[in-house]
């Protein structure tokens, strides 16, 4: 039992990296993507992680594989593609979802362009599957410093983001705080995004967000437990997902995202709060 839960940390430094990076990455996405999920914005959060890879192809096309370069375009380009989608969504008839979706594939297409400029195709792997076994100390510090910038943040914006999620209108009704909590938020989607790509890549970042929020929904209906259930399956899918990938010949960034998508089926079937099993044999106190 040593050798197959524990060993492969207590002897190898790559793998205690990337644990620690994935549960850094879970205490921050998780709690986040409980807030894209009921505010209906889901979708949202994968447009956002595609969008920040023209900007982190761009850093890397001046400066290689910088890490602060690549994440300071990856931001910049989420900011930039997020006000763009709000911005032609409100001056247009084109609603924001359509928008983001036209600029998610524009994106996308843009961000491979520029890798294959300078780099090769495992460059391109790197940008798209991330590289979580290779996280170094740059990295984790980078990752630590967003995800305690996000936990300050949410704990600042949290009452008028609780209060936009269940009656934004009476939010509107009685403080001008929505807006700016609105601002502050799609800011910490777009820095979680970014420490997920550096570990995950464009194409699963938003997984680690998105899928252990939407199994918390099935097991609590008040918003904090689903913050905290949000964040604990997010770092049971990494550590189990680790293993996974160091036991078998599965890449680690898909193991992480397919525990996830496990700890997801098993919570639609057996979920205390909406779940199949709970829906097909109902407690007694809905019996007549």
């Amino acid at each position: 039992m040593y050798d197959l839960l524990i060993a492969p940390f207590s002897e190898f430094e790559f793998m205690r990296r990337a644990l620690a990076g994935t549960i850094a990455l879970a205490l921050g996405a998780g709690p986040i993507g409980v807030f894209l999920m009921l505010r209906r914005m889901s979708l949202v959060g994968d447009a956002m992680a595609h969008a920040i890879l023209p900007g982190a192809a761009i850093g890397f096309l001046i400066s290689g594989l910088n890490l602060f370069a690549m994440a300071a375009g990856g931001m910049l380009a989420g900011f930039v593609v997020a006000i763009a989608a709000g911005l032609i969504a409100r001056s247009t008839e084109l609603k924001e979802d359509a928008s983001l979706a036209a600029f998610f594939l524009i994106s996308l297409a843009l961000g491979v362009t520029i890798v294959s400029l300078k780099g090769n195709n495992i460059d391109l792997l790197h940008f798209l599957f991330g590289s979580v076994l290779a996280l170094d100390d740059q990295t984790l510090v980078l990752i630590a410093g967003n995800v305690t910038v996000t936990l300050i943040a949410l704990a600042l914006i949290y009452r008028p983001l609780v209060l936009e999620c269940v009656d934004p209108g009476f939010l509107r009704s009685v403080s001008r705080a929505g807006a700016p909590a609105h601002l502050a938020f799609l800011a910490l989607v777009v820095i979680n995004l970014v420490n997920g790509f550096h570990a995950l890549g464009t194409l699963l970042a938003v997984g680690i967000m998105m899928v252990p929020a939407a199994t918390a929904r099935f097991w609590a209906r008040d918003i904090t437990v689903m913050l905290l259930i949000a964040a604990v399956c997010g770092c049971i899918a990494g550590y189990a997902g680790l293993l996974l990938s160091f036991h078998t010949s599965v890449p680690s960034g898909p193991a992480i995202i397919l525990v996830a998508g496990v700890l997801y089926v098993v919570s639609v079937l057996f979920g205390r709060v909406g779940g199949l099993l709970r829906q097909l044999f109902p407690g007694r106190h809905l019996e007549a």
